[in-house]
């Protein structure tokens, strides 16, 4: 099932709750919430404190992304501030069974996230334990930047790696995703889509969520 979730990173921020409340009326999936320290990447953007105001305001899951470096000691905030799912980066820690385990203690879905050039062995232990998996398809730090070709590839062996193993794992592609190549990310066999830019510079919401998640299913039908 094809999913859609808007990144609040390229949403207009004075606007915040109106802004989260029109993508979910507008069909969005999910609501993705970049978190950036500086450190990790080169950008700061929020804390728990905006995340349990969009949770206040929210209806969908919130889908967080944690960019941030060392997570450990900041998961049971954002877990309390209203996260459903807690994504953390498989180059963000030492000890990613123990943070996996640590996020599903705390009541929400689990998931690894991989840059560009992390190879895919990096998890095979821990496919088990993830309710998803979240391929960055740019390099992580900034919004609006173009989708990177050679992760289809990497999405595809990940995709027949879950299917081998009998996994139903969501498989997340995050950076650069427009109407122009979700179709071809979705034949290589993703199916949660996170888009930025492509929602937020529209001025209808509807119709472009519409066309994203349209081609998407036409993409894995055809």
């Amino acid at each position: 099932m094809i999913k859609i979730a808007p990144s609040i990173l390229s949403a207009d921020f004075a606007r915040l709750g109106e802004e989260v409340r029109a993508v979910e009326e507008a069909g969005a999936d999910y609501i993705h919430i970049d978190v950036m320290d500086g450190h990790f990447v080169p950008n700061l953007t929020i804390g728990p404190l905006v995340v349990e105001a969009i949770h206040r305001v929210a209806c969908r899951p919130l889908d967080l992304h944690l960019m941030i470096e060392p997570v450990e000691p900041y998961l049971a905030d954002f877990a309390k501030a209203g996260a459903s799912s807690i994504t953390i980066h498989v180059e963000a820690t030492h000890h990613l069974d123990r943070a996996i385990h640590y996020i599903r203690e705390l009541g929400c879905q689990a998931g690894l996230a991989l840059n560009p050039a992390t190879p895919l062995q990096s998890i095979q232990e821990l496919l088990p334990l993830l309710d998803r998996v979240v391929l960055m398809s740019v390099n992580p730090g900034f919004g609006g930047q173009s989708f990177i070709p050679y992760l289809l590839p990497k999405i595809r062996t990940l995709r027949e790696q879950m299917q081998a193993r009998g996994l139903a794992i969501e498989l997340e592609v995050d950076g650069g995703i427009k109407v122009d190549n979700i179709a071809a990310a979705a034949a290589a066999g993703a199916d949660v889509f996170v888009a930025g830019s492509a929602v937020f510079s529209q001025p209808d919401y509807t119709a472009i969520i519409q066309k994203l998640r349209q081609t998407a299913e036409q993409a894995v039908s055809g």
